[in-house]
């Protein structure tokens, strides 16, 4: 399930990803949110708080997901994922390579300096 951080800057999407993870949890809450980033502020800020394993990701949200990353292509600013799996995190400090902006992992203890490093340019 994606939930919502409500709890953040405006400028700021931001999602907690927990049990199993699907299509429609993208579809309902990630898509329509990066969109009101781009629309608001023609850019992505995006922060996961990741609390379930990537194994709990559905084909589906896969699927679903790389349609996220695709659309707006060119708006992704920061991408922060918070995670205590050091694949994921390791993976996503690669991922700056493969995407404009810029892409980091923390570990749970770390989410405020996640917060922190989403809004410096």
């Amino acid at each position: 399930m994606l939930k919502k951080i409500t709890e953040l800057p405006s400028n700021i999407f931001g999602v907690k990803a927990t049990g199993e993870v699907d299509a429609n949890d993208l579809k309902n809450v990630l898509i329509p949110g990066l969109q009101k980033c781009v629309d608001d502020f023609g850019e992505i800020r995006y922060l996961l708080v990741l609390e379930t394993p990537v194994g709990h990701f559905t084909a589906g949200a896969w699927v679903e997901d790389v349609k996220a990353g695709l659309m707006n292509f060119t708006k992704w600013k920061k991408i922060a994922v918070v995670t205590d799996q050091k694949a994921v995190e390791w993976f996503t400090d690669l991922f700056t390579l493969a995407v404009p902006g810029s892409s980091k992992g923390f570990k749970p203890e770390e989410l405020e300096q996640a917060k922190t490093w989403l809004l410096t340019d």
